[in-house]
């Protein structure tokens, strides 16, 4: 089966020159930690993460002071679409919508009475500006709190539909929805509850999610195991580290699952044990430096590199090219058939080879 065979079918969402739900690709998206009233430290950051893949960029808006740095940065040429995260004042998000900015996120129920809602969603519609309503397990209305005693993926699930009613009520329907909470466990659940209750896209993220190393883990826990129910439309993966790290994190969570199009180049190895007579941690290594040297790992290429006949021959088969190891050497299987004997020594220069013959 297919991934794209299992995913959720959703409605889609322009968000400035990409879409997202539908048959689209999932997006990836980072945030910058740059003060934004600082124009050309978010610049340089954001032309960081879009040299590495970020499809969507968020900023915060503190104030309307800040959001004038927006138009600053599509002048001086970034692509990729920017939303604004925005708390409490509505004006800010009438100002980000008036300068050119592709999304909006915003909680309805925090930025006052119905009027104010009303006028954010007036000029979204006017202008085609999506609005990602964001809940978090630490920001829950307090009523829904009292109701369920803690924050649950059932109170999770509620507010986030409390919150698309406050836009429904005034028509607007070009809503992204992100439930996060920094225990996977929820964050899962949630996501599980939601989907099942409306057809809007879902943006997946595990909030304080920590260090490069845990928060990759808990990461991969969390949107991994939507991504595998064929639920989410766009990801952030939310590190203690440089924003570029969230980006090469989601790849790597894209990989592991499988995603068309979207996870270039998997490798497949085994774990080593007392059968194997190759030195195969040190070949996986070396390959995966030469390949990342050589810009060859966003080839959509399925790469097993197998210790020994066991399980090689077979893992190798289902690959695009492999190798089988045995004593001092290996056998070289492309496309299921046996191609030539490699001594140990060629094995990863031979592989680096047969990549290359692909991406052609």
């Amino acid at each position: 089966m297919k991934y794209n065979d299992i995913r959720r079918k959703t409605r889609e969402i322009k968000i400035g020159n990409i879409a997202i739900g539908g048959c689209n690709p999932i997006a990836v998206q980072s945030m910058t930690n740059t003060d934004t009233h600082d124009r050309e430290a978010t610049l340089k950051q954001i032309q960081a993460l879009e040299a590495v893949g970020c499809d969507i960029v968020r900023i915060t808006v503190p104030d309307t002071a800040a959001a004038d740095t927006i138009p600053y940065l599509k002048e001086n040429g970034v692509n990729i679409p920017i939303v604004a995260d925005i708390h409490f004042d509505y004006r800010v998000a009438l100002r980000c919508a008036e300068v050119g900015v592709d999304k909006i996120r915003i909680n309805p129920g925090n930025i006052g009475d119905d009027e104010r809602v009303r006028a954010v969603c007036n000029i979204c519609k006017e202008k085609n500006i999506p609005i990602r309503i964001g809940v978090n397990s630490g920001s829950l209305e307090k009523d829904i709190l009292a109701k369920y005693g803690a924050p649950t993926p059932e109170a999770l699930c509620e507010s986030a539909l409390y919150h698309a009613s406050l836009l429904e009520r005034f028509g607007f329907y070009d809503t992204v929805i992100s439930i996060k909470a920094s225990d996977p466990y929820n964050m899962i659940a949630a996501n599980r509850l939601l989907a099942e209750k409306c057809d809007y896209p879902l943006h997946l993220g595990v909030t304080e999610a920590g260090s490069k190393e845990m928060g990759s883990i808990k990461s991969a826990v969390g949107i991994g195991s939507l991504l595998c129910d064929g639920i989410g439309d766009t990801i952030r993966v939310s590190l203690t580290d440089d924003p570029v790290e969230e980006i090469e994190a989601a790849k790597k969570i894209f990989k592991a699952v499988g995603v068309e199009g979207q996870c270039g180049m998997n490798i497949v190895s085994c774990p080593t044990c007392g059968r194997t007579k190759i030195d195969l941690i040190a070949l996986v290594s070396e390959f995966e430096r030469r390949a990342k040297a050589e810009a060859l790992t966003d080839i959509p290429v399925k790469v097993a590199i197998m210790g020994c006949i066991v399980n090689g021959p077979g893992e190798a088969r289902e690959a695009d090219i492999g190798i089988a190891g045995g004593k001092g050497e290996a056998v070289l299987i492309k496309k299921g058939e046996i191609i030539r004997k490699i001594p140990e020594g060629d094995i990863v220069s031979a592989l680096i080879d047969e990549v290359k013959k692909l991406k052609k």
